[in-house]
């Protein structure tokens, strides 16, 4: 009976010492022999360039129409010319309205003659003045008629509003063509506007900049070449667009050598800053669930995970909106190797070396 008790306690002393071990397992951190490089982030004022898709749209760009029905008699111009404001680009033939207008010059002339007579007539009180009167109504009438009919010869020439650029020609000469039938554009590409799209975001940190450093752009072209001509920030429009949540900006470009047209497409690239930004180097970041992490190492060398915001993306860099502070140690290199809760040995480098900033 005292042999077993004996082998009782003795069982129990070896789970009691089992069980202080596993608890002291639990609380010591295994550490890796495995050494990381671990740095900083950095806080800096800083300034990234970023892109936006862009419309080009001539400073003047409108369609040239018939105001008169007619015959094209001549076309003066070619696609693609240049013309000066006043030059004559269409024809149509004028020999109904010239006609027209010699009729109402006659009916002006009777009229004036009638006008006179009533006069004479009224100042020896054979008339009323009342037939005067009349009379002097039919003559403005008529002088009405005059200018509206001179007014249709001289829509039968058509003239550039401007100096532009002549689009396609619709029609051919010898066409019958309608009050109101579209002939051609005419762009006046000296200068062109590109129009893009700036979230919320951007445009406040754009707003909050010096007047004075905030209007330059460059515009990059199809080809990926950059106008030669810097451009500046015009316009802004008053309201966000509530499905995309951006803002439409206008910057104009000078456009001396006729390069640019209407309709073309480009990226406007502008120069943004960023005060007290918080940088990493994006190697230091890993991707969960289209989430951002990195790994913070504690004063014990202890790993963590931790999920940060970027809040813009730069060449090997993430500018991070929320989730760690300058004072705060991430791993470097080794980030793919690390565990969470594993103690690690390290290496500190500086951020602006993790940086490669100089």
């Amino acid at each position: 009976m005292l042999t077993i008790m004996k082998q009782t306690k003795l069982l129990f002393g070896i789970l009691a010492l089992m069980s202080l071990a596993a608890c002291h397992s639990k609380t010591e951190k295994k550490e890796t022999d495995e050494k990381f490089i671990i740095t900083s982030p950095l806080l800096v004022d800083t300034s990234f360039t970023k892109e936006y898709v862009a419309e080009i749209q001539s400073v003047q760009n409108v369609e040239i129409r018939a105001k008169v029905k007619g015959f094209i008699e001549t076309i003066n111009v070619d696609e693609g010319q240049r013309v000066k404001a006043g030059q004559l680009l269409f024809t149509i033939r004028p020999r109904e309205y010239e006609a027209e207008l010699l009729k109402a010059k006659a009916e002006v002339r009777k009229a004036e003659v009638e006008a006179q007579n009533a006069k004479v007539l009224a100042d020896k009180n054979i008339v009323s003045k009342s037939e005067l009167t009349m009379a002097i109504a039919k003559l403005d009438g008529a002088k009405a008629e005059e200018a509206l009919a001179e007014m249709y010869v001289t829509y039968t020439k058509i003239r550039a509003p401007y100096d532009g650029i002549v689009d396609r020609l619709k029609f051919k000469a010898g066409s019958l063509i309608d009050e109101g039938t579209l002939l051609t554009t005419l762009s006046n590409n000296k200068d062109v506007y590109a129009y893009f799209n700036v979230s919320e975001l951007e445009y406040l940190d754009y707003a909050s900049k010096d007047n004075n450093k905030k209007n330059l752009a460059t515009l990059l072209l199809a080809n990926g070449q950059a106008h030669k001509y810097k451009g500046t920030i015009e316009t802004i429009e008053s309201e966000f667009d509530k499905n995309t949540g951006t803002i439409s900006f206008r910057a104009k470009f000078p456009n001396p050598t006729y390069l640019l047209k209407h309709g073309e497409t480009g990226r406007v690239q502008l120069k943004l800053s960023l005060n007290n930004a918080i940088i990493i180097p994006q190697k230091s970041t890993y991707e969960l669930q289209d989430k951002t992490y990195v790994y913070v190492v504690d004063q014990n060398n202890v790993v963590k995970s931790r999920l940060v915001t970027i809040k813009q993306k730069l060449p090997n860099i993430y500018v991070i909106e929320s989730g760690l502070t300058p004072t705060d140690k991430i791993i470097y290199e080794g980030v793919q190797s690390a565990k969470e809760d594993e103690k690690i040995k390290v290496t500190e480098i500086s951020a602006k070396e993790a940086l490669s900033i100089k």
